[in-house]
């Protein structure tokens, strides 16, 4: 793990490269969880396949590869918390979260070993892989075609999402999918077929093993500042919105600024707010920062913290249910 040194602090903070921070897996709480990963593949009989796994700049599986990416922010506790102020969001946030995301990427990963999407049950049940890819989604919460794993109704972002949300579920230890999907046919379908796909394939060796790295940490030429500066953006705010947060608190001199408890909460409102309704965190952060100022600018206090945080929730998420459902805070 790299050094916690004032000067490793003054490179993540300043405009040295990511590649030159001395980032690897060896040496970091990761190599004891991908160890323990590797113990829960043989446990449902997936043992002649392993990807390769490495440090990039977000998760993730090049398509025909089975190499599998982690957040290099992962292997510093100073890069991931940094990482949680600028998004809103850590993917990965403890040992749980870090095994919940390395069971989605190897749906991907077995995917591409055994080129399933070609599969014809696979489209029929999963739909064509070709399918435009955008991370623009716009999910139905609570549809009970698709599996819950990652926040964000991930699986009904494309067929290959859907596939490694399903498979991450079917995989995790103690899981009882079956009753859990009882009452959602469509997704219990899609489990039922990756439970035959997988004891299929049983220990029949991958078609592809291509593992070759897609920005791998040590190529990474931009610096921490320059990855994060696209989520800073001010969002463009529907008419009203002063309106909303003057009905939320008002102007009281001696009270608690309602911008503080904004920002205070930041974090915790971009992944709950994710979860639910697929607004992306980062978008969330953005957001909730643009209310904080709006409300410093208006000179507003909290009379009631809790029942004020409660009225904020609400707003936020009307706000990203607006944009998930029609891709714009306005009208």
């Amino acid at each position: 793990m790299a050094s916690t040194a004032p000067a490793f602090q003054e490179a993540i903070h300043g405009k040295v490269p990511i590649r030159e921070l001395g980032l690897r897996i060896a040496g970091t709480p990761l190599e004891p969880l991908l160890s323990e990963f590797d113990h829960e593949l043989n446990a449902v009989g997936i043992r002649r396949l392993r990807p390769r796994y490495y440090l990039s700049s977000e998760w993730g599986v090049p398509f025909e590869t089975i190499a599998l990416a982690i957040p290099f922010y992962l292997a510093h506790p100073d890069l991931a918390e940094l990482h949680a102020d600028r998004t809103g969001m850590i993917e990965g946030s403890d040992r749980a979260d870090v095994l919940r995301y390395l069971r989605h990427e190897m749906g991907h990963v077995l995917n591409y070993a055994y080129m399933l999407y070609d599969r014809a049950d696979w489209i029929a049940t999963f739909g064509a892989i070709t399918q435009p890819y955008s991370d623009a989604y716009r999910p139905e919460p609570w549809s009970t075609r698709f599996v819950h794993h990652l926040p964000g109704w991930y699986a009904q972002k494309h067929p290959d999402e859907d596939w490694a949300e399903t498979f991450a579920v079917w995989m995790t230890p103690g899981r009882d999918w079956r009753t859990d999907y009882a009452a959602w046919p469509g997704a219990l379908a899609k489990l039922e077929l990756c439970d035959r796909i997988v004891r299929e394939i049983g220990d029949a060796a991958p078609q592809v093993t291509d593992d070759e790295l897609d920005e791998d940490v040590s190529e990474i030429d931009y610096s921490i500042d320059e990855m994060y500066a696209n989520a800073e953006e001010n969002p463009a705010m529907p008419p009203g919105i002063d309106g909303a947060l003057r009905a939320i608190a008002e102007p009281r001199p001696g009270g608690r600024p309602l911008a503080q408890l904004l920002r205070r909460h930041a974090r915790a409102l971009a992944r709950s707010v994710f979860t639910w309704t697929g607004h992306f965190p980062e978008a969330t952060r953005a957001l909730v920062m643009h209310l904080a100022d709006r409300a410093d600018a208006l000179g507003l206090e909290a009379p009631d913290e809790p029942a004020t945080l409660v009225a904020v929730t609400a707003l936020v998420t009307s706000l990203a249910m607006n944009y998930t459902a029609r891709g714009s805070y306005t009208p």
